[in-house]
């Protein structure tokens, strides 16, 4: 075990991709040790037929005494960048909490602009429903997860009802959403990654999550960096203000001291005492369908 802080490790990381080539969050996930207690069962099972459309599927060691809950986590990158292999660390770290864990791949900008990368994401919800009694999951207790613009994904598909409804997905099996340093309201117009991001749909009211928060939405637990300068606080804020007034259970976490990578990496074992995130996780799974 080893314990350095997130700059130190994010400054060595950058470093080291300017020599190599490679991505900070690939080589943060190469070099620290994931979590006993759980594994990667399968790799790369499509869902659709374009060559990102594969997933993997984490589980827990050990038998359960009765199904597992499911975690669908969705990564970042400013939906134009992300691996699915860059995120083993979180896939172990989730598993370990005794869950069936997916994490997919999904189509990118420019192959794809809203709303595909989100249709994507709706095709993975479905397939971990469809197979989730084969891996010891429970399919109507599913937790939609992410970080970042997977953050933005996951909640606009818990919330949106349309698109749960596109691909079978009744929206009571999604037990919560676990949303970490997540954009929930922003104008596409104003910031070049959005703007590529949402070409053709500027003016879409379907594009802001906060447009579909009602006294339906899910549980939340909402965690945020308060020094996370990429994708401001004031989302996650708004995102649990609008939830409040909706009625909906939610927790809010927004933690000093933690940019925009190390809300995320805090679930990994060398961060876990930079901010309790993986704590907070563990008592969110424990919640009980909504059925």
């Amino acid at each position: 075990m080893f314990r350095l802080s997130e700059s130190r490790i994010v400054c060595t990381l950058i470093a080291l991709v300017t020599l190599g080539g490679c991505s900070p969050l690939g080589l943060y996930n190469a070099v620290i040790p994931y979590d006993d207690g759980s594994r990667l069962a399968e790799r790369d099972i499509p869902f659709g037929d374009d060559p990102r459309q594969k997933l993997d599927v984490y589980l827990p060691d050990g038998d359960a005494d009765g199904p597992r809950p499911v975690v669908v986590f969705v990564y970042g990158g400013s939906w134009r960048d992300g691996e699915k292999s860059r995120y083993t660390f979180a896939g172990r770290a989730l598993a370990k909490l005794g869950a069936v864990v997916v994490i997919a791949d999904y189509r990118l900008v420019p192959q794809v602009r809203f709303p595909g990368f989100v249709e994507d994401n709706a095709a993975a919800l479905s397939w971990a429903r469809e197979n989730a009694e084969s891996y010891g999951g429970d399919p109507d207790r599913i937790f939609l997860a992410g970080h970042s613009a997977g953050a933005y994904n996951a909640v606009l598909l818990a919330l949106d009802e349309r698109r749960l409804r596109a691909v079978d997905v009744p929206p009571d099996a999604i037990a919560g959403v676990i949303a970490i340093s997540g954009p929930y309201r922003f104008k596409p117009e104003e910031y070049r990654v959005t703007r590529a991001a949402f070409e053709g749909h500027f003016d879409d009211p379907d594009t802001q999550p906060l447009n579909f928060v009602d006294a339906a939405a899910p549980p939340m637990l909402i965690v945020h960096g308060e020094d996370d300068t990429t994708v401001y606080p004031k989302n996650s804020r708004a995102l649990a203000a609008a939830l409040e007034e909706a009625g909906v259970r939610h927790d809010l976490y927004i933690y000093p001291g933690i940019a925009h990578a190390g809300a995320l990496l805090s679930i990994s074992q060398p961060m876990r005492d930079r901010a309790p995130v993986y704590d907070r996780i563990r008592e969110f799974l424990k919640r009980p369908s909504r059925r």
